[in-house]
């Protein structure tokens, strides 16, 4: 049920973190798999017999470019991952200028959207679609505002999406990583963070979400469409036991 043999994939900042994780374990299931990254992932593509594009997900043109030059050496898309991202961060009133403003939204949030429009035009039918966001769509951060806003709208974006790709069998779907270590975060913040805020008391790993991916590419997801799936760890369920207490035994103390 989870076998992707016989189908094409085209991942988006594929040549690290999460997206090499996604491209190396679809390729172990399956799949031909082309990775499109700025950075130049040939030699990782070519661990995993992959392919690789290069792209710049802030430029429609460079995104047709990519997608025509992943379905020349894969064939037509039956696997459209929109997973390049940055995490820059910052204060909303003091430091938040225009620069910051818009690299965030040209690549997190356009980037999906370009390949939403030029995507399914060389996909099979009955493909699917999965959009990379974050746990911050949800849970507000210091110093996310302008990076929350925008994977709110890659949700938003993806339950559009799969409304007018239906149709034709495609489903479209969100993951909204919790803190993974990754290079877009610090480590040892993650770990700090996720063993007080996690229910599960840890950071995650990019294998943690690669499954995910690999769920809602195969037919084990085949009715499950327009979801935003958080992979976070429990993050999202509240203050963990052990942070309650001890934020209520210095309480006393004080």
């Amino acid at each position: 049920m989870f076998s992707l043999e016989g189908k094409a994939a085209f991942i988006t900042g594929g040549a690290s973190g999460i997206g090499l994780a996604v491209a190396r374990m679809m390729s172990a299931h399956g799949a031909r798999v082309a990775i499109a990254d700025r950075v130049d992932g040939g030699a990782l593509a070519a661990e995993f017999d992959g392919y690789y594009v290069s792209i710049d997900v802030a430029s429609e043109d460079s995104v047709c470019a990519a997608l025509d030059a992943a379905v020349a050496e894969v064939g037509a898309i039956d696997i459209l991952v929109n997973n390049a991202g940055v995490g820059d961060v910052g204060p909303l009133i003091e430091e938040t200028g225009q620069a910051l403003v818009d690299k965030i939204t040209r690549i997190n949030h356009f980037g999906v959207l370009y390949g939403l429009k030029h995507g399914p035009a060389r996909m099979n039918d009955g493909g699917a679609i999965i959009n990379t966001s974050s746990m911050a769509a949800f849970i507000n951060m210091p110093g996310s505002a302008i990076y929350s806003a925008g994977k709110r709208a890659v949700n938003a974006l993806t339950e559009m999406a799969a409304l007018e790709l239906g149709a034709r069998g495609i489903r479209v779907n969100a993951v909204c990583p919790g803190y993974i270590d990754t290079a877009l975060g610090s480590a040892e913040e993650g770990r700090l963070l996720s063993e007080a805020f996690t229910a599960l008391g840890r950071a995650g790993t990019t294998e943690d979400v690669a499954g995910v991916f690999l769920f809602l590419a195969s037919d084990a997801s085949r009715y499950v469409s327009g979801e935003s799936v958080r992979v976070d760890g429990g993050w999202h369920c509240g203050p963990t036991p052990q942070l309650l207490q001890k934020v209520i035994g210095e309480a006393n103390v004080s």
